[in-house]
């Protein structure tokens, strides 16, 4: 649903999310390593909604903690809730697959627009890093070169939903939060973004969020 922002006119910025947008879900892997697994459908999410700002993961991506120490926190977390999961064993779920269609509207989109990238990455990288396969993280590695900027949380040491987050991807694209628009598959990364005056579109089906921004922003997307 797109929240109550500023008209397509005022719009100077689209800003994107990577895993979950411009990249397929990490939420997808999850389920099919769960089912391989045995586990409970959606256990990870769990272990990583469970205090969401000071856990293993939030630490990993604001940079607070190497991979070692990611993935002692994690087994302690995922024992604690009846299955031992060694961090190490999600790194590799993390990386998806480039989404044809939201690389081909950013493409247009850019020069146009200010466009930016807002991730909540780990120290290894925001799906290049990741990547196990050559040809996949230069493909990835491309697609970041499209952005006029890319904010990553363990590099600037904040993270999704922190209101400081965004305020510093406005600040490097020079612009008002009520002139940009952002695409996240996560609500609770959408609220603080609408809260200041941003246009928000949660993104599910990628068709639907294309069509979505299209319909915003006034103009025909791929």
């Amino acid at each position: 649903m797109t929240a109550a922002g500023p008209s397509a006119a005022a719009i100077k910025a689209v800003l994107w999310d990577f895993g979950g947008v411009i990249l397929t879900s990490p939420f997808e892997a999850f389920r099919r390593f769960e089912a391989a697994r045995g586990l409970p459908q959606d256990f990870i999410r769990g272990v990583n909604s469970r205090n969401p700002h000071s856990n293993a993961w939030a630490r990993f991506e604001r940079g607070e903690i190497d991979a070692a120490g990611f993935g002692t926190l994690f087994l302690a977390e995922s024992t604690a809730l009846g299955h031992a999961l060694h961090g190490s064993e999600i790194l590799p779920l993390i990386s998806g697959d480039l989404r044809p269609r939201m690389v081909a509207a950013l493409r247009k989109l850019r020069g146009t627009y200010k466009t930016a990238c807002l991730t909540n990455n780990m120290p290894l990288g925001h799906g290049a890093g990741m990547a196990q396969d050559s040809g996949k993280a230069a493909a990835i590695a491309d697609v970041l070169s499209l952005f006029d900027a890319v904010v990553e949380s363990s590099k600037v040491g904040v993270r999704k939903p922190e209101p400081a987050f965004y305020e510093h991807a406005c600040k490097l694209l020079q612009i008002a939060p009520t002139e940009a628009v952002f695409l996240d598959d996560l609500g609770i990364n959408l609220k603080p973004a609408a809260a200041m005056g941003m246009r928000t579109i949660k993104v599910g089906d990628p068709d639907l969020a294309l069509a979505e921004l299209s319909s915003l922003l006034g103009q025909p997307l791929p």
